[in-house]
């Protein structure tokens, strides 16, 4: 009898390779942008676990496949491995993952558990119980296969031997070989036995066998004569036996012992070359099967989400019972459909969450989505429906053309929501839900900004009553208390003292009047601009004397409260891009000034720090959804009468991740273009460094007629027959308040769509003339909007008018350059956004104007307080002042 013919694993797992690298550049020319992803985690740093990793991590370059090496620390504990699996389950880049066995740690870990964890569809190791279980039931096409077993019946298969029918004899019965290869010769039709190391009359039994597995672990232990003539022997075993002929003084033998039964059988595998690099091999095509099942049932880039179909009803109910009558999606499942994993996610219940800035941080490389801004034209008191609108249309993008898309929108204030405006969720069949949880509290950002303002507003009165009654000696202990009889700076006072020019560290060195100079802020009352604030239309408080008590000694004053979204915090809040970031900008606000004209800052009252730790988790976005499932941002809401009116730029780079490439972010300006527009472009974009796309202004047939004449809107007031009656003229006329804003876009080189908002006495021929005359004053496109009643279905045509837009070249500038004098910047935004011939300023501005030029804030973006149109009438109780202070960002005027 001939001797076998060898099977050499060399030889076919370089065809397997192969076969695998071409399947992966396929995938590639199909979608450019993707690549398998396989991830190998390792605990401790075994030098036969790094030689193994280094061999899979050189063929995956190979191939193409985008492997990554998770080593831990042999400290690791269970929880910390455990954490790390989970993070690479929810990962989309990750299709495959193996945990590198044996678990080199010193503290306890169960193995199987750790194995478990691997969700099934990842695990290409197949050691999962749910891998195994489906192979022991013969789904086959609907598990992974243990590398081994795998490739020991891919080398059956190259002899061109029928496996059905056949006996099989396989020797071993571990997880990761013996039983498997039990199961998948079994399901391959043949008829299967299973020996071990307690089986008697095991020579007979390897006898019988057409098709031998040896798994045994044990050198040479199967001997040549029992093998039966012709037989496919497949030797698994790697086993050292001594050998003097050997440098190493060993070599390397399998379970079989080769030279006598090379000599009976028909084929077989050596050792080493046999099995061995089987095993890589099947890695890599087991991570490039992966990676097809995700492509067929994902699009790369594109999410799978679940969308909620509205049962829409004539006449549209109430929003609230709207709201109620939507059952919203648990808000984590919602947070996996965008991309997010699971420790980037606080669950506030079931509706809301926040997401933690790390997010940002992992998706750091990903390119950004694009960028749209709504704003509309100047509105009655009524609203023009542009939160309405901002909701709609996300809606049309992702529920109806399944666009990956955000909302980012600003959070509510207690004041109006209980005033006038109502809520700013959104409306009828296009808002943020449950309305409740949106308008109410939400998780208590507002509050904490709430008591950071009030911390600051406390630390500034109490300083200086100190100041007034106490030595600059009693001072300095109270400042720099000895702790266990020695005295230390902390970092802010380290700060405090280099701004004072003072260079030492050690608090027993310091002059007298270095003391002096530490302890005093010289705070001059007159000049605070640092009010407190509580979220509440409470007009009794706008002036208010404090410091009544005797405890005060006399020390009283006039002050004031503001609303909480006016407090410098929020701005603060709406303009950081991270949470050093936040402590840099919350240290230098300006509270007052001393008696010198030195700006004195928070810094200088030594509470941000305090600041910092109050805001640690209003820092982070809130996540909820519309009525169609799709994701919304609700995070920060400065008023744009007072600041800059914008939602917070974290949320917009974190949703611009999760969108990707070819997602859409929809954000929202406060009030009209002029205002809230300006300051988005010139502050918040500013700042962030992002450029938009597209401006989608909102307008509305009532609105446009107010502006044309008409008599005036007001709340809780039936509207004059002018409005529910066509009148096209006064139309007309109205329309060039419509052509103002669409110019001003223009200004920062953004294409403009016009959205306009159907209301039900609006006529068609109405409606024909606005859009007529928004695209004669060049707006990209003008559509008409039935959102409210018809949910995204009622904003497609917008939805598709953005995409277009989008595509579109655009030559986005800013206003002006900082570095203008502060006239030269206000003359401009008066100029070219309002339309001035000129400024005119107070004495009082003007001298505020020097003031803060002088103290070195006279290079920040100007906030606009107010516009020439401002409507809000005093009776809201939202601050109504023309005022001035420098902020963190931007100079207020």
């Amino acid at each position: 009898m001939a001797p076998a013919q060898v099977l050499s694993g060399k030889a076919v797992s370089a065809e397997v390779r192969d076969r695998v690298k071409n399947q992966v550049a396929v995938m590639k020319k199909k979608f450019p942008d993707f690549k398998p992803g396989l991830a190998i985690l390792q605990v401790g740093n075994r030098d036969d676990s790094n030689l193994y990793i280094s061999v899979k991590l050189k063929a995956a370059a190979e191939i193409g496949i985008d492997a990554n090496h998770i080593k831990l620390p042999n400290t690791a504990t269970e929880a910390e491995v455990l954490k790390c699996i989970t993070a690479l389950n929810e990962n989309p880049a990750v299709h495959g993952f193996i945990v590198q066995l044996p678990l080199d740690s010193n503290k306890p870990i169960n193995t199987e558990k750790i194995t478990n964890a691997v969700a099934p569809e990842k695990d290409v190791d197949g050691l999962s119980s749910i891998n195994a279980g489906k192979l022991s039931r013969g789904d086959l096409g609907d598990c992974f296969i243990p590398c081994t077993p795998k490739g020991c019946m891919e080398l059956i298969r190259q002899t061109g031997i029928q496996i059905a029918g056949k006996r099989a004899v396989v020797i071993g019965r571990s997880k990761i070989v013996g039983a498997p290869m039990h199961d998948l010769l079994l399901w391959n039709h043949a008829t299967v036995t299973t020996c071990h190391s307690k089986t008697s009359a095991l020579a007979e039994e390897v006898s019988k066998a057409d098709i031998l597995v040896v798994a045994a672990g044990k050198a040479e232990m199967v001997k040549g004569e029992w093998i039966k003539p012709g037989a496919v022997v497949i030797d698994c075993g790697i086993n050292h036996i001594p050998d003097s002929t050997k440098a190493s003084g060993k070599r390397v033998v399998g379970d079989v012992a080769y030279s006598t039964a090379k000599e009976r059988a028909g084929y077989i595998t050596p050792v080493p070359g046999g099995v061995g690099p089987m095993t890589v091999a099947m890695l890599m095509q087991s991570t490039v099967e992966s990676a097809q099942r995700f492509l067929e049932k994902f699009q790369p880039g594109k999410w799978s989400i679940q969308y909620n179909q509205l049962t829409l009803k004539t006449p549209v109910p109430r929003d609230i019972e709207i709201s109620r009558s939507c059952m919203p999606k648990p808000i984590g499942q919602l947070a996996k459909e965008i991309g997010l994993i699971s420790e980037e996610v606080e669950l506030y219940g079931q509706t809301k969450a926040k997401v933690q800035l790390s997010a940002l941080k992992r998706l750091k490389d990903k390119p950004d989505g694009k960028y749209v801004v709504v704003t509309g034209i100047t509105p009655t008191p009524l609203g023009e429906g542009k939160s309405t609108t901002t909701i709609g249309l996300v809606q049309a993008l992702g529920a109806h053309l399944h666009q990956n898309v955000f909302a980012c929108v600003r959070q509510p204030s207690q004041g109006p929501t209980f005033g006038i405006k109502g809520g700013a969720a959104g409306g009828g069949y296009s808002q943020v839900i449950p309305m409740e949880e949106f308008n109410l509290h939400l998780t208590g950002d507002i509050h904490a900004i709430t008591a950071a303002n009030n911390l600051v507003a406390a630390a500034i009165d109490a300083r200086m009553f100190h100041e007034w009654t106490q030595t600059d000696q009693a001072l300095y202990t109270r400042l720099v208390p000895p702790i266990n009889g020695i005295r230390q700076f902390s970092d802010i006072q380290i700060r405090r003292l280099q701004k004072l020019g003072i260079k030492k560290t050690e608090p027993t060195t310091l002059t007298e009047e270095e003391v002096h100079k530490f302890v005093r802020l010289d705070i001059d009352p007159t000049t605070i601009t640092w009010q407190r604030v509580l979220d509440t239309n409470d007009r009794f408080l706008r002036t208010i004397t404090i410091g009544q008590s005797p405890t005060e000694k006399g020390f009283s004053r006039t002050a004031q409260f503001d609303i909480t979204v006016a407090s410098e915090i929020m701005a603060v809040l709406a303009l950081t891009d991270g949470l050093e970031d936040m402590r840099r900008r919350l240290g230098r606000m300006v509270v007052a000034s001393s008696k010198t004209g030195e700006p004195v800052t928070t810094d200088d009252l030594g509470v941000t720090g305090a600041l910092t730790v109050l805001m640690k988790d209003a820092i982070k976005p809130n996540l909820m959804q519309t009525l169609e499932g799709t994701p919304v941002f609700v995070h920060a809401g400065p008023f744009a009468n007072i600041a800059h009116g914008n939602s917070s730029v974290l949320a917009d780079k974190i949703a611009l991740k999760l969108v990707g490439q070819e997602g859409f972010v929809v954000t929202e300006a406060g009030f009209g273009a002029d205002i809230g527009m300006e300051k988005f472009f010139n502050i918040k974009c500013r700042y962030s460094g992002l450029q938009p796309h597209v401006v989608v202004l909102v307008a509305t047939v009532r609105a446009l007629k107010m502006h044309g004449g008409g008599p005036t809107v007001t709340a809780g007031v039936p509207l004059p027959k002018e409005y529910t009656e066509e009148n096209l003229q006064l139309l007309a006329n109205g329309c060039s308040n419509l052509s103002k804003q669409i110019q001003n876009a223009h200004i920062f080189g953004i294409p403009v769509v016009v959205a306009v908002n159907v209301f039900k006495t609006d006529t068609e021929a109405e409606l024909d003339l606005v859009t007529q005359m928004a695209k004669e004053a060049g707006a990209f496109d003008a559509v008409k909007c039935t959102h409210w009643a018809e949910g995204g279905k009622g904003a497609l045509a917008l939805a598709r008018a953005v995409q277009r837009a989008s595509q579109t070249p655009n030559h986005f500038k800013l206003l002006y350059n900082v570095e203008l004098p502060v006239m030269d910047k206000i003359r401009i935004i008066a100029q070219q956004i309002y339309g001035a011939d000129d400024i005119e300023l107070s004495p009082e501005a003007e001298q505020k104007i020097i003031l803060y030029t002088k103290q070195g804030f006279g290079n920040l973006p100007i906030c606009m307080a107010k516009t020439h149109l401002c409507w809000i009438p005093v009776s809201t109780g939202w601050y109504d002042e023309y005022y001035a202070r420098p902020s963190n960002s931007t100079l207020l005027l």
